[in-house]
């Protein structure tokens, strides 16, 4: 029974990992913080500073974003979007604060033909062989 289950979307990850480094006394000092109980572990910490950080900063990036015209948020490329594209003899330039992704049935080929530049600000999601074409104009 279990070869007759499809599925029907890949399960795609919210959120992307990162690894920092930090010196001792630092890191002591968040581990005394987690023990008296104001964050409940390292990553609530290092979380809740990031988003302190790009709050107190949040007027800075939205004039970034208006200055480099980004698109923020969730951008999908699919097969339709891509070929409506090179029908109109359009190359895109795409920017994106955020996650883009381009769908598993976008071909390298089309990708080269439609995509000139991407530019990602987060994360890109895209098969092994779209990320290989496009490697030279991914910034």
């Amino acid at each position: 029974m279990s070869d007759k289950v499809v599925q029907l979307r890949p399960q795609v990850p919210e959120t992307e990992k990162i690894t920092i480094n930090l010196g001792y006394v630092d890191l002591g000092r968040i581990d005394l913080l987690i023990q008296e109980g104001f964050f409940s572990n390292r990553t609530d910490f290092i979380r809740t500073a990031i988003r302190n950080q790009l709050r107190s900063q949040s007027e800075e990036v939205s004039r970034s974003i208006e200055r480099h015209r980004l698109e923020v948020g969730l951008l999908e490329l699919g097969t339709a979007e891509l070929e409506a594209a090179r029908a109109a003899g359009e190359t895109l330039h795409v920017k994106v604060v955020g996650l883009i992704r381009i769908a598993p049935d976008v071909t390298p080929d089309l990708a080269l033909q439609t995509i000139g530049s991407l530019t990602v600000l987060g994360a890109l999601q895209a098969s092994r062989e779209i990320k290989a074409a496009l490697a030279s104009r991914i910034k």
